[in-house]
């Protein structure tokens, strides 16, 4: 009992962690850490993909990496052991002075456990290939029992230092008439959705378990036998695709998250859009001036800085727009903070990060969380949290080019801001046609908690600030 209490003590499981709120399975990206690799307390070892963001998760603890449960690009639920550690403080389990031997023939007992001596530190249950199919459940002698044992053996050998025996090249092979092949309930699942017996299929996950790869490899073209792997039969699956008609790409992750969201929030909240057409050269003055002004050294300064910045003045003159509907308790909560959305187009797909508490910001400060904002999402690094517990959003179509739009609302938000393109158009101005700089807002509205007058109030604000900017001193 104390050998394997120690066992437990020197190496330690790191399990996908749920990175935001209620997601239940993140993409492995990358890893940047191998089988060997010394790690240290809040060390990066990996970079995941969630429904929202690209996460990189640091380890909780020092040691050395023993494996790494899963390859890159795979979608691992939350709660999954995904690297084992040894924390011991050497580089790998080393045997005892009584243990200078390799281990002892393995007999095919029902445990399948490698014999070792008595002075020796078991591997933890759950990692390795004999401990962790064993201590699943016990299972009866079967023929290639004694093979299986040998590869234990050979594993655990490898492990600890010694010379391996000679084991068969891994994967395994299906299992033997009358076991039970092993396999996760989602993976069961999803065998039986497809129509794949697990008998028949070829394991490569640790300790012979059946990943979900192995069930879409069993469904995909047969390889031949001998192949180890499914990955090189999704090759020329890949290679073919550039001859195909068609080309169908995996919804997941941020699109995937972003499309349910899309659908539930239109067909939840009843969405109205108003629209008005504005001169903004006097703004698009004050933008040039403002970026010779030594409070915005170093900063970046652009219409959206001060379109934020009117939608901001804009809520505080009508706070009634600033609010969310709970569908549970059949209330409207007032926000008397703004945390304000930035719409953002990543190669991942659309994202709105907020800045939180934007209302307390000065115009310098609004500029400064505004370009943080923008680089991190470019980068891909913007943290789940930073995209929780928006009020209203600002999307800026205009930088494609479009005129005008009809934006969906952030779910649980109660507006929206469409930005169209500035262009020099024909406006008349003092009596006479002459180029001016003119764009279109387009406000969506949760017609829950806004009606057309409030709606139309706060439209019409932000196109006055922006016709008129000396109305950020007077309005404020």
């Amino acid at each position: 009992m104390t050998t394997m209490t120690d066992t437990t003590a020197a190496v330690r499981e790191f399990k996908m962690p749920d990175v935001g709120e209620g997601l239940t399975e993140a993409e492995i990206l990358k890893w940047y850490v191998a089988a060997g690799d010394t790690v240290t307390d809040g060390q990066v070892v990996c970079e995941v993909e969630t429904a929202k963001a690209a996460v990189e998760l640091p380890i909780p603890f020092d040691g050395t990496v023993r494996e790494l449960r899963f390859a890159e690009g795979t979608t691992v639920d939350v709660g999954q052991v995904i690297i084992t550690v040894d924390v011991s403080g050497g580089a790998a389990p080393a045997p005892e002075a009584a243990a200078p031997a390799p281990a002892a023939a393995p007999e095919p007992a029902p445990s399948a456990e490698p014999a070792a001596p008595s002075g020796r530190q078991p591997v933890l249950v759950g990692y390795g290939v004999a401990e962790s199919s064993t201590k699943r459940r016990a299972r009866k002698p079967v023929p290639g029992q004694a093979e299986a044992s040998l590869a234990a053996a050979a594993v655990q050998a490898e492990l600890n230092g010694h010379s391996a025996p000679p084991v068969p090249e891994a994967p395994a092979a299906p299992a033997p008439p009358g076991a039970r092949p092993l396999a996760k309930p989602p993976v069961r699942k999803l065998a039986k959705d497809l129509g794949v017996d697990l008998a028949a299929v070829t394991p490569t996950g640790p300790d012979g378990v059946i990943t979900r790869e192995d069930v879409h490899a069993a469904v995909a073209p047969a390889p031949a036998p001998a192949a180890p792997a499914p990955a090189p039969v999704q090759e020329p699956v890949a290679a073919a695709a550039g001859d195909a008609r068609e080309t169908r790409i995996p919804v997941k992750g941020v699109r995937k998250a972003t499309a349910q969201a899309m659908v539930a929030s239109a067909f939840t909240a009843p969405h109205v859009t108003e629209f008005v057409t504005v001169d903004v050269t006097r703004t698009m003055k004050l933008v040039e001036e403002l970026k010779q002004d030594r409070a915005f050294e170093g900063l970046r300064v652009n219409p959206l800085l001060l379109i934020s910045k009117a939608l901001l003045v804009a809520i505080r003159r009508n706070p009634g727009v600033n609010a969310a509907w709970d569908e549970a308790n059949q209330e409207i909560v007032q926000k008397h903070y703004v945390n304000l959305g930035i719409a953002a187009a990543t190669p991942r797909g659309l994202i709105v990060p907020n800045i939180k508490d934007a209302h307390a910001k000065t115009l310098p400060e609004l500029a400064g969380a505004l370009g943080d904002l923008v680089s991190t999402a470019r980068e891909g690094r913007t943290s789940p949290g930073a995209m929780q517990g928006g009020t209203v959003t600002i999307t800026n179509i205009g930088v494609f080019g479009i005129d005008t739009g009809t934006p969906i609302l952030n779910p649980g938000e109660s507006a929206i801001l469409a930005v169209g393109a500035i262009k020099l158009q024909p406006w008349v101005h003092k009596g006479k046609v002459k180029p001016r700089q003119v764009t279109t807002l387009g406000l969506s509205f949760d017609h829950r908690l806004v009606d057309g007058e409030l709606g139309s109030k706060v439209l019409g604000d932000v196109a006055a600030i922006l016709e008129q900017p000396k109305r950020l001193m007077t309005w404020a």
